[in-house]
């Protein structure tokens, strides 16, 4: 069914019109999001249960192929609604207000907020070579300044996007181009064609391993969530869905395959610091340092994109929801300060809690179920065969392959990490209370 919610006030349309962001920052956005701690750190965790070199391949093309299909129906949803807010305003409009209350509670508690304390716990991490251990007050620091970042205007959040992204995609590219043309120092690596692969793909540790996987994947849809503030956004994103999508795809399975190459089975299993230990094979202690030092400089631009599109999100419930009237307000330029400022604050305190494993995955899980919930709404979408929005290839057959996929990943999630699980649900669940006692006071009011 369709809700009639409030939209946006039309003074902020004409403010943001001469301040969009063009599709290319759109897509440098998709981009930083997903290329974060994910594909620099999955793989040691994929190879406690998976081994083959064939299995690994398969689950990052499946993690790609997933994302396509997300991001094809996120730009249809997003192109029909053309209201930033994303999963908020889908569920919203097509299901029912508590569902995307739930997805925008669960947002802005960890599902923009945990990703950014994931990427500054692992900045300091990938710092340790330069002495800096695991440094609270440094992961603390950077959050701030990122927020500070993002507070004046969308003209200054996208040149702040524009410059991390370009940062990150040099150094991707340098280090995929220097594990491609340098041999082996290692006198037995990681790859392993072995046929016992099909074996592999029906084992629960693929299953759990998808999740690693689709973390790494997580950002895809970034671009949906801030649609109101993209110049032509009819054009412009599904070209930052897809081809954010499709670029990643690529940089992701040839990083799996650099890192097997330089480093054996022994060294990356169950490793976090899965890039610096290939590259330390390579170059030596010194190369594998600054190695480390540009994986902890890129993720300032995950950390950004994620209180960028989080502070959208959480803003599209606070103004129909007045449990969170406190974070309405705008400045002169429209931007939400206030609820940039809750992810910050959040994400600093999700920093000192909590082990990096278990962040990442029920962190992995909540967001999961809320894009399958999302993608699914596609399938209730009211048909406007005149409407020029743009309409997802290979539907419905997309939209059921990424329901079935994730369905399956959620599963075997729940069962073999039931705790992580079950601390996602409850994140979920305590949403549910906040959501009634919002809608009392909404009735009082």
């Amino acid at each position: 069914m369709d809700c009639n919610l409030p939209a946006q006030p039309a003074y902020l349309y004409l403010l943001n019109a001469t301040t969009k962001i063009s599709w290319k920052t759109a897509t440098a956005l998709v981009v930083s999001n997903m290329v974060g701690t994910g594909v620099f750190t999955s793989l040691g965790y994929q190879l406690l249960d998976v081994q083959s070199t064939t299995s690994i391949i398969l689950l990052w093309l499946t993690g790609g192929f997933l994302a396509l299909f997300g991001a094809f129906s996120y730009a249809q949803l997003g192109t029909h609604f053309k209201q930033s807010g994303g999963d908020y305003i889908f569920l919203s409009r097509i299901f029912h207000p508590v569902l995307g209350y739930l997805t925008s509670w669960a947002s802005l508690v960890v599902g923009f907020s945990a990703p950014v304390a994931i990427a500054a716990i692992a900045m300091t991490q990938y710092l340790a070579p330069f002495g800096i251990q695991e440094s609270n007050m440094l992961a603390i620091g950077i959050i701030l300044l990122v927020g500070v970042m993002h507070s004046f205007s969308i003209r200054q959040s996208g040149r702040f996007q524009n410059v991390t992204t370009v940062i990150k995609l040099a150094f991707v590219l340098v280090l995929i181009g220097l594990g491609i043309a340098y041999t082996p120092a290692i006198s037995a690596n990681a790859i392993s064609f072995r046929t016992s692969w099909t074996q592999e793909l029906t084992t629960p540790g693929f299953a759990v391993s998808l999740i690693y996987v689709t973390y790494a994947y997580t950002g895809w849809n970034v671009a949906a969530y801030i649609v109101g503030e993209i110049k032509d956004a009819q054009r412009g994103l599904p070209r930052a869905l897809i081809i954010g999508s499709i670029l990643v795809t690529i940089l992701y399975v040839a990083l799996q395959l650099v890192f097997l190459k330089h480093a054996s089975q022994e060294q990356l299993a169950g490793k976090v610091e899965v890039a610096t230990i290939a590259f330390s094979n390579l170059f030596g202690p010194s190369g594998s340092r600054w190695v480390s030092f540009f994986i902890a400089v890129q993720l300032v631009a995950t950390i950004s994109g994620y209180i960028w599109a989080g502070s959208r999100v959480t803003h599209a419930m606070a103004k129909e929801h007045s449990l969170w009237r406190a974070l309405r307000p705008v400045n002169s330029l429209g931007i939400p300060v206030r609820t940039v400022w809750a992810h910050v604050f959040i994400s600093i305190a999700l920093t000192l809690t909590g082990t990096f494993e278990q962040i990442l995955l029920y962190t992995g899980f909540i967001l999961q179920l809320m894009s399958t919930l999302a993608v699914a709404s596609v399938l209730f979408l009211k048909k406007d065969k005149n409407s020029d929005n743009f309409k997802s290839p290979f539907y419905p057959y997309a939209q059921y392959i990424f329901i079935l996929f994730s369905g399956w990943i959620l599963a075997y999630t729940l069962y073999d990490r039931p705790t992580e699980s079950l601390i996602g649900l409850g994140i979920i669940a305590a949403g549910l209370v906040t959501y009634f006692f919002s809608k009392s006071e909404m009735k009082e009011g």
